[in-house]
């Protein structure tokens, strides 16, 4: 990223935004009343239950629950990062993106420029593997690994002359520089980054290049090499081969991450189009995080040699934050010296999706692993797993799937006294209570969701002597919040103020309450909402008459106390 999108250019770009035009373009809509409806493009459904509102500017499904702004449908429906659906609704707008930053590079350069100078090196590199005399060694690397000229084409794949000047005598060296594909010299100019290597670019999921790596075709170190950190490209959250992948499934079954690109064109070239790889990094919570968003169910397959083997371990350990109910984690072990690419020509590819579908749970290679040099058959061997697995399995979300690595622990050290975190079967006893309370909206949570739907209730609020400081029970806090919100931006709408809340503890909150439907009419709005209101200042006063007296008793009040506690009193008779 280079530099922070400014808040009031995403308020902007909502209020320019009509999200009934940018969905019926992805989705088309057909109008149903004061709603436009489809069938559901985040679930299977026979029957339309999704809906569209123009006035309110949200989207929203009654099947599977998913709803927001224009900014959410993108982020959901083409499985974009929250700047990248920014980025394309300014796109679906006509607008360009501002940055908020004092970076000597955004200020030279415009991301647009270095995103065409990636693209056009893309295509010299690939030119120089067509055309260049010197790049036989390359086009003979390739085909000894199998590739065909179809997959070679697919991936882009080219060459990178081994010279010091190719790129500098095509293009801008600032923009070179930018894009980080030449190195200035201790003694001022620069020199190619990639020279005498066979080129493999780097594809976000919007299908831009940006960056590149390069694998030599000699002895020379290093093996292989990548484009450096730059304002398009963050090598700790990117992975290769997910725009190719995606471009043939949007939404598959599982994901393989392997360890480079070759392995990635090798398992594409065989029927396997669903493999990734890190670039140069260990996998990260990110990557997952990221991978996670396009399927449930991801399966490490490294190298079958002792790095391969650790690799494995920390992606397992990276995974652990991420195993939220739903998802799978799975880890194909390769027999020593094999790595994907081998090991599919030596089985071909029924035995190669055979392993992949029956790979190893994540829960069996974690206990495996731990409990090596360990004897379960003694005491100490138990204590000794029990106090290695402690601390990984506070890492888990809360779910079944804790609990259940929780049973497998105890089986395992043969002790049902484990207890670690918070019982997950009280947490989902609590979960479940609390939705049964929420089916009878309190006062504060009917007033938090009008005010939401209906910013200009604000009015209202004003009108009212409202005292925060004796309103002190749960919800008040989030109703004074948005109170301010809408007192210092009075022309606030929800999709913005949904913006605000992205991110935070009440998002999943402000989503619930924004789609309750009253049933009332627009007159009857005002009078709800205001009796609502009227309602929690009255609990505010039996709440704090309740402190009072409760005081009186215990011991005794203050001078100012008894007053206020005989005019409180008087009031109510």
């Amino acid at each position: 990223m280079a530099g922070r999108i400014p808040r009031s250019f995403i308020d902007d770009l909502l209020v320019r935004t009509d999200i009934v035009d940018l969905i019926d373009s992805y989705v088309p809509l057909k109008k149903s009343g004061s709603s436009y409806v489809a069938r559901c493009p985040f679930h299977t459904e026979k029957t339309p239950s999704f809906a569209v509102t123009r006035n309110k500017q949200l989207y929203h499904c009654f099947g599977c629950g998913a709803g927001g702004n224009a900014i959410s449908f993108l982020m959901d429906y083409s499985h974009l990062d929250f700047v990248e659906a920014v980025e394309d609704l300014a796109d679906f707008v006509g607008v360009q993106v501002p940055r908020e930053s004092h970076s000597t590079l955004v200020k030279k350069n415009n991301l647009g420029e270095i995103y065409l100078l990636l693209e056009q090196v893309a295509g010299f590199y690939m030119q120089q593997l067509r055309e260049n005399e010197s790049a036989k060694a390359a086009v003979d690397y390739l085909k000894s690994r199998g590739l065909s000229g179809e997959v070679a084409r697919e991936f882009q794949l080219g060459f990178a002359p081994d010279s010091w000047d190719a790129l500098i005598k095509q293009f801008k060296e600032q923009l070179l520089v930018d894009a980080g594909l030449v190195i200035r010299k201790d003694g001022g100019g620069v020199y190619d980054r990639f020279r005498g290597r066979v080129v493999f670019p780097i594809r976000d999921r919007r299908g831009r290049v940006i960056a590149f790596g390069g694998r030599v075709l000699g002895d020379s170190l290093p093996k292989y090499l990548n484009s450096p950190e730059t304002a398009v490209f963050h090598k700790g959250r990117e992975v290769y081969g997910l725009y190719e992948l995606l471009a043939r499934n949007s939404k598959p079954e599982r994901i393989i991450v392997v360890e480079g690109y070759m392995d990635v064109i090798a398992l594409s070239q065989f029927g396997i189009s669903f493999a990734v790889a890190t670039l140069g990094t260990a996998t990260s919570k990110e990557h997952l995080e990221l991978l996670f968003r396009f399927s449930s169910e991801i399966v490490f397959c490294f190298d079958g040699d002792k790095a391969g083997r650790e690799a494995s371990w920390r992606a397992v350990l990276a995974a652990f934050p991420c195993l939220r109910d739903g998802r799978q984690v799975k880890i194909m072990q390769l027999p020593l010296g094999n790595d994907p690419d081998t090991l599919i020509r030596e089985s071909g590819l029924e035995d190669f999706e055979c392993d992949v579908i029956e790979a190893q749970a994540l829960s069996d290679f974690f206990f495996e692993r731990l409990a090596r040099g360990l004897s379960l058959d003694d005491m100490e061997g138990r204590a000794s797993l029990v106090n290695k697995a402690e601390a990984y399995l506070q890492i888990l979300p809360n779910g079944v799937f804790q609990e259940l690595m929780l049973e497998k622990l105890k089986a395992l050290s043969r002790t049902d006294k484990l207890d670690f975190f918070q019982n997950p079967t009280t947490l989902k006893q609590a979960s479940h209570k609390q939705k049964q309370e929420d089916t009878n909206l309190s006062p504060v949570r009917i007033a938090i969701s009008l005010l939401l739907q209906n910013p200009g209730l604000i009015e209202v609020v004003e009108q009212k002597e409202i005292h925060w400081q004796a309103l002190n029970f749960p919800g008040i806090a989030l109703l004074k919040k948005i109170v301010e919100i809408i007192e210092q931006h009075p022309d606030i709408n929800l999709p913005r103020l949904m913006e605000l809340f992205r991110g935070k503890d009440e998002e999943k909150y402000i989503h619930i309450m924004m789609n309750h439907d009253f049933f009332i009419s627009g007159e009857e709005i005002n009078d709800e909402f205001s009796g609502a209101i009227d309602r929690l200042i009255d609990q505010g006063r039996e709440h704090r008459l309740d402190e009072l007296i409760a005081k009186e008793r215990a011991r005794g009040l203050a001078e100012y106390e008894q007053k206020e506690l005989l005019n409180m009193l008087a009031s109510r008779k």
